[in-house]
């Protein structure tokens, strides 16, 4: 059985990397099995752990191949394994022709074909990030998650990316014409106060448990920043407004009423939005006003809110 013993006690099996460059990786737990891919080379170095970027589970990194990658590399193992087997049963294939006054002769062939290859594809997920913190490159299903390599979490870097797409937004509306400079404007201003919503969500989340009520930590909704604010504060103990100025604050609190507006009223001022802001340039029944300046200035303000929530949750 030479070839059988050539193979040794231990098997070496290559994992590929996809088109792009990724290998991709699965939690071990098993009520989450998060699947997700990460660039080698890329981010903490000589880290033998990894963090589930969807559940935070930390664990070595050889704990984190996929079912795919592992039935893989059983069917290479077998694969190699039964062509040896075949090949040194080969070896005792014999032909004895007929003899004798009877004429009988007697054979051995061996048939047979190895064990067969179960090749697999990485799939295709939806966001690709750099940590902004160790610089690891990784794809994920959805937006939000912890980096699988250092551990931090994405919320605050990933607020920053959606600012900045508003003001690419307002940039471009100063080259088109007056409808749709508009829009976009109006447009941006949904998208910045969208932004916030989905950060301070998250960023709740990840953090209830150091919350008062964990159930109502997981639910704060930030569409609302007065009401947000009443929130964090029953809820974590700090103030969103004593990060900002008054004329700050009162600032991004109209426009996120202004938002309020553009989404369910087209715009349309009502008596509500009046006694919720003073805003003594506005008219019930008159379409609110808003600006790119307007716009780009709360998209800073938002910046500099969320870092601080960041801060004083993290």
């Amino acid at each position: 059985m030479s070839h059988l013993r050539r193979l040794g006690n231990t098997f070496r099996i290559q994992i590929s990397l996809d088109e792009e460059g990724y290998v991709g990786r699965e939690c071990p737990v098993s009520d989450c099995l998060g699947y997700f891919k990460v660039t080698p080379g890329t981010g903490v170095q000589g880290d033998p752990f990894c963090y589930c970027p969807y559940c935070g589970h930390k664990a070595k990194h050889n704990q984190f191949f996929t079912r795919e990658q592992i039935e893989y590399a059983k069917s290479v193992m077998l694969n190699q394994v039964t062509n040896a087997l075949l090949q040194d049963m080969k070896a005792m294939e014999f032909d004895h022709k007929p003899r004798g006054a009877f004429g009988i002769g007697i054979s051995m062939k061996v048939k047979g074909t190895p064990h067969p290859i179960r090749y697999y594809r990485e799939n295709q997920l939806e966001t690709e990030i750099i940590c902004d913190q160790c610089t690891l490159r990784y794809a994920i299903y959805g937006v939000f998650a912890y980096c699988s390599d250092c551990g931090a979490h994405n919320s605050l870097q990933i607020l920053n990316k959606n600012l900045e797409l508003a003001e690419k937004e307002i940039a471009l509306a100063a080259t088109v014409q007056k409808d749709l400079a508009e829009h976009l404007i109006a447009d941006a201003l949904e998208n910045v106060v969208s932004a916030f919503d989905g950060f301070g969500r998250e960023i709740c989340r990840v953090h209830a448990s150091s919350a008062t009520n964990l159930a109502r930590a997981e639910n704060v909704s930030f569409q609302n920043l007065v009401r947000a604010d009443q929130r964090i504060q029953e809820l974590f103990g700090f103030s969103l407004s004593a990060s900002l100025s008054t004329v700050e604050w009162e600032f991004a609190s109209r426009c996120f009423q202004k938002r309020h507006l553009l989404a369910h009223r087209m715009g349309v001022v009502d008596e509500a939005y009046i006694q919720a802001t003073n805003d003594p340039d506005a008219m019930v029944g008159r379409k609110i006003q808003i600006s790119s300046n307007e716009v780009r200035n709360l998209a800073g303000t938002i910046k500099s809110l969320g870092t601080f929530l960041a801060q004083q949750l993290g």
